[in-house]
């Protein structure tokens, strides 16, 4: 009986951790989000973002990060401002109504992590690393990122006049299991 026994209870606790293990990966992207650019002669925030993130601490190689934001819910907090940076000289949000990042690989660093993968802007593709640290907090957690973007190398205006060609985000996500 008991040989019977030990390995239909390693079985259920197998099955039962694997569960317990895919679960405590995938997070929801919780309200209270904060997406924030700045650079002289523009800055402001991006109000909508959705995506997949899946995150382990004890594991990054299961992690990974494929967020979107919606190039139309930029807030400037200028009416007309707006209306440029979605215009076809800057964003031509109608013809790239998304900014795409999706991670290939999560690396630990000294300071925290680093998402490394694609990012896809006004339909340019280019390599690029996230740095980020994340605070667990119950069932919840707030994945925290600062990091700059060059728009240029995103065919996003041309390169000098009164912008900044590198924009510093701050970008704060909280999520739930």
């Amino acid at each position: 009986m008991k040989k019977v026994f030990y390995p239909f209870a390693a079985a259920i606790i197998l099955v039962a951790s694997a569960f317990t293990f895919i679960s405590s990966q995938n997070w929801k992207i919780a309200q209270g989000y904060s997406i924030k650019f700045s650079g002289s002669g523009a800055d402001g925030i991006f109000k909508d973002l959705k995506g997949q993130v899946i995150f382990d601490e004890k594991d990054l190689a299961t992690s990974k990060f494929d967020v979107t934001i919606d190039v139309s819910s930029i807030n400037t907090g200028n009416g007309l401002k707006n209306t440029h940076a979605k215009g076809g000289k800057w964003l031509d949000a109608s013809k790239y109504p998304t900014i795409h990042f999706t991670s290939s690989k999560v690396s630990k660093t000294a300071a925290g992590y680093e998402a490394h993968g694609e990012l896809e802007m006004h339909g340019v593709k280019k390599p690029f690393t996230v740095p980020f640290t994340f605070t667990k907090n119950g069932n919840g957690g707030t994945f925290n990122g600062t990091f700059n973007v060059n728009r240029v190398d995103f065919g996003i205006g041309e390169a000098g006049g009164r912008v900044d060609d590198v924009f510093k985000l701050n970008v704060t996500v909280p999520v739930t299991q």
